[in-house]
């Protein structure tokens, strides 16, 4: 049944890509969809690039066995501040500023924004080497669930997830992507609510669970009683760091940004802002309160030994055959919508700002899209073998690689990103300084992490500390640099102005 069920899905994903090769024949249709893609696939395509095998069984196993319940709080700063915040504020103004500069891609978008080709490439060279380490991170959490269910050897996992995510990103580009993301966020809603009913319903309901939980004492982490089970868990502190990167980290993200810049129009960003808000709230809320369960495993689990990655498929093993299966498809879905939207993001940054900038000066359309083509497939190659590596090193963790390529993206893109949607002081040597500050900083963080501070030691703090620090570096910076051309601010900032008619229901005409 299991394997039944996989072959059918991979059937789908596959026959999805092939028939959306009709708007896949140009840059704007490859990378964008022809700016025309409605609220419901956009809305999914947000939520379901946002969360993956990364947050199912690495982030939600650590934080759930760290935190307790009080993990939960990640999951709801990812629908609060991750979703409904990130569209409000940036959703609109995105749409409007990157289709008057004519920009595929947020490095594009720089380049535009401020005038400067060096910006571009810089941006895009950020992005192709951050974007890696992220990647491998999802191949691992798989690898996990497909060892469990199947027995499978964790180069096969790869490669099977490799190949078949690059046909479907190849042949439909974003739109193949986008119908894909939909689907895979139905199975990731109904999976979720499924597999948290089914384990709580093994450790005797959910008042049960509470109340296990609420015995668990581990004098290593708190002296407390009932810490696990608590509103705030036993350190807000690094709790707080950890909504910080999940949440606020997605406005910095590029892949995610991305997101905006395809959607069709007014309607659509009001009703994605409501479905992505309602998505991420049973998905990573869901995922957070499940992995806030797994003291009550710890019989079953030996943390020292095979690390967190281990604590939400060891969890799930004890399900029937049929929900391993949907376990299987869950995380499927979630890693390889999440890697689909990944590999766009990088091909289409290196060629667009990099190859074409740099070396191919009159690359057309159709080359464009051919080397978008060969560069997913690059991607993913250097990607799955990093996961390798990875895999045979000391590096066990999930969280690990996510933290420091989530820190170094966000904390370099957030703040100038942000800053330039809305003011027009911002300048270009502040891009700069927020570009170079958190990129040095989370390298810095992983060769000569024993000499940072206790509190930055963590990838996690680290990032998030980043992301922060970039929103004081810019306006700083910015003050005390040369002001950016007259002229281009106000081309820029000009779209905002444009008149557009609309219904009297929106707006009242004047008497």
């Amino acid at each position: 049944m299991k394997l039944i069920l996989l072959i059918l899905y991979f059937a789908v994903l596959i026959a999805i890509g092939l028939y959306c090769r009709k708007h896949a024949t140009d840059v704007n249709g490859f990378v964008l969809g022809g700016r025309s893609v409605g609220p419901w696939l956009t809305a999914f395509a947000y939520g379901t690039s946002y969360f993956s095998a990364v947050v199912f069984v690495g982030y939600a196993g650590q934080f759930g066995w760290k935190y307790g319940i009080a993990a939960t709080w990640a999951g709801i700063g990812n629908a609060v501040i991750g979703s409904l915040l990130a569209w409000v504020v940036l959703g609109r103004r995105t749409r409007i500023m990157t289709q008057h500069l004519d920009s595929a891609t947020m490095p594009q978008f720089f380049g535009e924004r401020f005038g400067s080709r060096p910006l571009k490439i810089g941006a895009s060279v950020i992005i192709f080497i951050f974007l890696i380490p992220y990647t491998a991170s999802l191949y691992n959490g798989l690898s996990r669930l497909f060892g469990m269910a199947f027995n499978i050897d964790y180069s096969v996992c790869i490669i099977l997830m490799a190949v078949l995510t690059a046909v479907y990103v190849i042949a439909g580009g974003y739109m193949a992507t986008a119908i894909n993301d939909f689907i895979q966020g139905i199975i990731m809603l109904f999976g979720i609510s499924t597999i948290i009913a089914a384990v709580l319903k093994s450790k005797g309901g959910f008042m049960a669970a509470l109340d296990g939980l609420a015995r668990i004492t581990d004098e290593t982490v708190s002296t407390a009683p009932g810490t696990f089970a608590s509103f705030f868990g036993p350190d807000p502190l690094n709790l707080l760091f950890v909504v910080i990167l999940t949440s606020l980290g997605t406005w910095g993200l590029p892949q995610m940004v991305q997101k905006f810049y395809a959607i069709k129009n007014e309607e659509s960003i009001k009703k994605g802002t409501i479905i992505s808000t309602l998505f991420a709230l049973v998905v990573a809320g869901g995922c957070y309160f499940l992995g806030g369960f797994g003291r009550l495993f710890s019989d079953q689990i030996d943390v020292a030994a095979n690390g967190f990655d281990s604590i939400i498929p060891t969890m799930l093993s004890g399900l029937s055959p049929l929900l391993i299966a949907l376990v299987v498809i869950l995380v499927l879905s979630a890693s390889m919508s999440t890697l689909s939207s990944l590999v766009m993001a990088s091909s289409s940054t290196l060629t667009i700002d990099f190859l074409k900038e740099v070396c191919f000066r009159k690359m057309d359309d159709r080359k464009q899209v051919f080397s978008m083509r060969i560069l997913i497939v690059v991607f993913i190659a250097i990607s799955s073998i990093l996961a390798l590596i990875q895999y045979k090193s000391s590096v066990t963790f999930i969280a690990q690689l996510m933290g420091v390529s989530w820190g170094a993206l966000a904390g370099s893109f957030l703040a100038p990103f942000l800053y330039s949607l809305y003011s027009k002081r911002v300048t270009k040597a502040s891009c700069w300084v927020c570009f170079l500050f958190s990129s040095v900083l989370m390298v810095a963080n992983i060769f000569f992490r024993s000499s940072f501070p206790a509190i930055m030691q963590s990838p996690i703090n680290c990032g998030a500390i980043a992301m922060l620090a970039g929103l004081v570096i810019v306006p700083v910076v910015s003050l005390f640099t040369p002001k950016p051309d007259r002229k281009l601010v106000e081309n820029a900032f000009a779209c905002y102005e444009k008149k557009t008619e609309v219904a009297q229901k929106t707006a009242l005409g004047k008497v």
